[in-house]
């Protein structure tokens, strides 16, 4: 996909970001790539530090990154400085076309690397979220892989997926590549998994017990 219009943010994000990352230490391996829309997932997530030091990163590397909230937290007087954090105000109510409603957006913007939520808390759970993958297939573009590895202090962007729609195939991609970074609270770190892929296994175990 062409580097023909990569997000970029503003001279004073960009160096916000700079002092952010220099203040916290955070060594940043990789760099923005050269795609113009994506879903942005960054794991793991054990921290609320995790939203703050993503953006600082996002920032250093000049990237202008978008993200969803709930529409009650974009009411006056917080509304600008959401929108100017590159929030997107969202109807949760709506959940069963979300998928539609963000694939939409990607299709309307000319550049946008939407961060998605994967494990959707900061506690441990059994399974991530599988919106960013649906989301990223429906809209027909790329997830790009980012991570915070406090053990080491680095943090980066590394693997672009390109969604296969084999779920367990490509997730084991995922698993892959962020075994070996651990977040700020390594115990509350979810498995990396999808439901869909026990789902998937259920079925293939009762059609061999049927055949």
């Amino acid at each position: 996909m062409a580097n023909q219009q990569l997000p970029r943010c503003g001279p004073v994000a960009h160096f916000l970001g700079r002092v952010w990352v220099k203040l916290f230490g955070w060594k940043i391996e990789g760099k923005a790539p050269p795609i113009a829309k994506c879903v942005f997932i960054a794991a793991p997530h054990t921290s609320n530090w995790d939203m703050p030091h993503m953006l600082g990163v996002s920032w250093d590397l000049g990237i202008k990154v978008a993200w969803m909230g709930k529409k009650q937290i974009f009411r006056w007087p917080f509304e600008g400085f959401m929108k100017a954090l590159g929030g997107i105000p969202v109807d949760r109510s709506a959940k069963h076309r979300m998928v539609d409603k963000v694939a939409d957006l990607f299709n309307e913007s000319d550049a946008m690397y939407l961060v998605v939520p994967v494990s959707g808390t900061r506690s441990r759970t059994e399974y991530w979220k599988s919106g960013f993958y649906h989301i990223a297939r429906a809209a027909n573009v790329p997830i790009l892989c980012s991570y915070l590895d406090y053990t080491k202090g680095t943090t980066g962007i590394d693997l672009v997926l390109e969604p296969t729609g084999d779920i367990v195939a490509d997730m084991d991609k995922l698993r892959e590549f962020y075994a070996p970074f651990e977040g700020r609270f390594p115990e509350l770190q979810s498995r990396i998994r999808l439901r869909e892929e026990d789902d998937l296994e259920a079925e293939k175990k009762t059609a061999e017990e049927a055949g």
